[in-house]
Order: C-alpha cells, then structure tokens, then sequence
C-alpha cells in the first residue's frame, strides 16, 4: 500500500484539482445564464425573420428567385459550429460527427467556427474552406455576419449549390441535441401560398436581395447562441461531475490514510508492548 506521505500529497493533489473544477463551474454556471437571456433574444429575433422570409417564399413571384430555386447540386458547404475549449463533455464531438454523418456521399467545403471542429474535420482530410478561432462572445454578432455573408457569396457564385449549418440546439439544461439545418436555398417552413394582398416595392426580388441576408445573419446568429448556451450548459454539468467524483476520490484516500494511521499507531504500541515485555 502507498505510503502515509505519499496518501496526504494525493488527498492534497486531489483537493487542488477539486477546486479548478468548482471555479470552472461557478464561471460557466454564471455564463450560461448571460447565454439563455441572449438565446431567448435571438429566438424572438428569428421568429419574426422568419415570418417575413417564408412569406416570401411562398410568393409565386419569387420561384425564380436565386436564394428559393434550387439546382443540381454538385457542391455542399456546411457551416459547422464548435467551440475553442474542451472539457464540455460530448458537446463538440456530437455536433462535429453530426455534420460528417451529413456530409456522406457530398463534395463538402466547411466553414468551421471553433477549433475543436477545425482539429476534428483536419485529422478525417476534410475540406476546410475556412475556420474563425477564439470568436469573444462579445464579438458574436459581427463574426455571425462574416460567416454568413461568406456562404451566401459562395452560393451566389455557384460554387456550391446549397448550405447546410450543424449546430446544438439547446433544450434545457441537461439536453442539448446536435442539429443539420438547410440555410440555403430558402424554403418556406408554412404551407400553402402567401397573401395574394402582399405588395412589395419596388418589386418582390428587390425586397429579396435587401432582406435574404439579414434574415440568414439572423438565422446564423441565433443558432450560434443555441450553441453557445449548450457548450456552456455542457461544460457547468462536467465539471459539477468531476467535482463532485474528485470528493469521493478524497473521501476514499482519507479513509485509506486513517486505516494506514491506525495500523502504524497499532505496530508502534505491539513494538513498545514487546519492548517492555523483554526489559522484564
């Protein structure tokens, strides 16, 4: 059995690491309660973007429109995010394995958001078309925006033919679920066709150049905090858990070190017993 000195630096080792975890769960628990009020923002914004895009979409008018009618696809871009920083559990690899389920039997170009996914995507050879590293979540809305009018200028160029965004859609605390949503081309997600009374001015395609990339900012912008809030969520819930596994680990060392106590403390007294014993 291990030493009593060497017991007490692994209870002291532990101890140390205990309170990392503790920090690191008192910071993300803190995080994550900026992020559901930014999420529940972003979802309100997005409802109302899409309310106004599907009601385009479903104009007769538009079908031709080059973000609604689709083409033969021949190339696929994925935006895929992940986060910088480990120990959040499964959270990056479960979105990252997600959109490489997706990408089967397509010719990919991946905008990667995080370098967990960068590193991911890098050891399977796939094509990186680009990555954004250490994105401050103060900074979120504009790097939303860069990323989002990169994949709109691929599209509209044809260099890929459709969009596809693999993100975490945050349920709750404890359920965050890896998402591949369609971004481009636009399809309504109500049934039936718009208003017969909807004008636009100057004309329909008009309003569409103006809007489409604002709504798909937006689009971009909410599910990144869906994810934000999931890595976070993730993260606060390991390191309760390693906390909570590292005080078990120190409950045990410190019954092992009082047995290895009281078995030293026994053999002294058996040696002074025998001592004394042979002095009469």
């Amino acid at each position: 059995m291990a030493a009593i000195k060497d017991i007490l630096q692994r209870i002291d080792n532990v101890g140390t690491t205990r309170q990392i975890m503790n920090a690191m769960d008192m910071i993300s628990s803190s995080k994550l309660q900026r992020a559901r009020v930014r999420l529940e923002h972003s979802r309100t914004m997005l409802s109302e973007a899409r309310r106004i895009t599907d009601s385009v979409t479903n104009s007769e008018s538009a079908a031709s429109n080059i973000y609604i009618k689709g083409r033969e696809v021949k190339n696929t871009a994925y935006i895929v995010i992940t986060s910088d920083k480990g120990l959040c559990g499964s959270y990056n690899i479960a979105v990252a394995q997600e959109a490489l389920n997706h990408m089967k039997d397509k010719n990919e170009q991946i905008l990667v958001i995080g370098s967990k996914g960068n590193d991911f995507f890098k050891r399977r050879n796939k094509n990186i078309r680009s990555r954004i590293a250490n994105l401050p979540e103060a900074n979120m809305y504009e790097e939303t925006r860069l990323v989002s009018g990169l994949a709109m200028s691929l599209y509209v160029s044809g260099e890929v033919d459709e969009v596809y965004v693999a993100y975490t859609q945050f349920a709750s605390t404890l359920q965050y679920i890896p998402q591949v949503e369609k971004l481009l081309p636009l399809h309504s997600r109500q049934d039936g066709k718009s208003d017969s009374q909807m004008t636009y001015q100057p004309d329909i395609n008009n309003f569409i150049d103006y809007s489409i990339p604002v709504y798909l900012h937006t689009y971009l912008y909410a599910l990144m905090a869906e994810s934000i809030a999931s890595e976070h969520a993730s993260r606060m819930i390991n390191m309760s858990a390693a906390e909570k596994n590292a005080s078990e680990i120190i409950d045990d060392l410190k019954l092992m070190y009082n047995r290895k106590r009281q078995a030293a403390i026994t053999n002294e007294l058996s040696e002074i017993i025998a001592g004394v014993s042979i002095t009469r």
